[in-house]
């Protein structure tokens, strides 16, 4: 059987499968939640796909086809077809994971995991961000600006919820369901309580946001914090009262301009599970290998909802600070040089550096490379590129944060 009818037949086992699967309630949820994101969720296969002639090849021919598929299709929408691969059977799913590198080395974004782990070193990841504000919904697209027929693929979406003492963007895999007891809940980004928005701190006044994550960047962490018995229970089997845990891993602050004199906004990042020798020379950020679907602990009391996880916390952390723009005489504005992926001036627009002493042997190239770059490109739409050693989850966040700064940063 030569390569291309191995590629049509696995199209149309998916469309089987898929119509399958439509007929089975959740099982069809599930399904057609991958076709709006086109990454496959972590799960494991159902019992009905579990077997069959394509769960019998030799493990040699099976690799071979799956490299070779992955190898041909290095951009979506073809990609979809090495997402296939793994949703045929569990051993399709096992080898297409050992073949399939992490976004850091090879610069593209497969499995949800990879939205949580770090970026290429390179060359950034460019997508962009959509904002409804009638829903208060920002969706995140790989891509580098909206198709004319909207059919990108959809990374990461948040929705804004405001209350009397905060405001939180809770972020999902999906763009309908934003349940902190959902299996595509992953994360949040908080401004502390209204009655402690500003902070004094070392004469400045600052507004803090914080970022959590629904897992520890790291697998060794998250082993760590719940090495006691656990049972194997899926998010959805435990009662929705009772939310999944949130690790704190960064800190962002404004510093609140009192005087509204009219200038840039400063801002920091502080990642609190990033080293900054990741960005030396041999360095490595954590790099989580899949989503511990499988070892959520038994209960959840309401002081460790929130709490930062003391094992995998570096004391030398990694932080970003926004890189300082140029005034231009002639245009009489702040400038900085986002290299055409911004268009539109905007307070918003911001481009994120290491921050960096001396003493801690960091090349003069890593201090200027920008990690994270954030800009206006037309109405609700905004661009974000990023790349090591931050994540497009972090990345996704820290710019969410933009939306929410009141004018007394600006």
């Amino acid at each position: 059987m030569s390569f291309k009818n191995i590629v049509r037949e696995l199209r149309e086992m998916r469309d089987g499968i898929g119509s399958m699967s439509r007929r089975r309630g959740v099982e069809g949820k599930q399904w057609r939640n991958c076709t709006r994101s086109h990454i496959v969720p972590d799960l494991p296969p159902s019992d009905s796909t579990a077997e069959g002639r394509w769960a019998h090849l030799p493990p040699e021919l099976l690799l071979d086809i799956i490299r070779r598929v992955e190898e041909s299709e290095t951009s979506w929408p073809a990609r979809t077809v090495v997402v296939h691969c793994a949703s045929v059977c569990k051993p399709w799913r096992d080898i297409t994971k050992e073949i399939v590198k992490t976004p850091e080395e090879c610069g593209r974004l497969t499995f949800p995991i990879s939205l949580k782990q770090p970026g290429p070193r390179d060359a950034p990841i460019q997508c962009y961000i959509k904002r409804d504000r009638a829903t208060s919904t920002f969706r995140l697209y790989f891509g580098l600006t909206p198709s004319e027929d909207e059919s990108d693929k959809l990374l990461l979406a948040a929705k804004r919820t405001r209350r009397a003492t905060s405001t939180e963007f809770l972020i999902s895999l999906v763009a309908d369901d934003f349940s902190r007891a959902s299996s595509t809940y992953v994360g949040k980004l908080r401004q502390v309580s209204a009655t402690k928005r500003s902070i004094y701190v070392f004469g400045k006044f600052l507004i803090i946001k914080i970022i959590y994550d629904s897992q520890p960047p790291n697998n060794e962490a998250f082993q760590a914090n719940h090495s006691r018995s656990s049972r194997r229970f899926h998010t959805k089997q435990v009662s929705p009262r009772l939310p999944a845990c949130n690790y704190n891993i960064a800190t962002i602050s404004y510093e609140l301009n009192v005087l509204r004199t009219r200038g840039p906004r400063r801002m920091n990042c502080s990642l609190h599970y990033i080293p900054i020798s990741s960005i030396q020379e041999g360095g490595t950020a954590p790099t989580p290998k899949s989503f511990p679907l499988d070892n959520l602990p038994l209960s959840s009391s309401p002081s460790m909802k929130e709490q930062p996880s003391s094992s995998g916390v570096c004391n030398d952390h990694l932080i970003l600070k926004n890189k300082s723009p140029r005034w231009h005489e002639q245009l009489q504005c702040w400038c900085l040089n986002f290299k055409g992926r911004v268009t539109v001036a905007s307070v918003k627009n911001f481009q994120l550096v290491a921050s960096v002493g001396s003493s801690h042997n960091v090349s003069d190239a890593e201090q200027n490379k920008v990690i994270l770059q954030f800009g206006k490109i037309g109405q609700d739409i905004f661009t974000m590129d990023y790349q090591y050693p931050i994540s497009a989850y972090q990345a996704f966040a820290i710019c969410l944060s933009s939306f929410d700064t009141k004018p007394a940063c600006e």
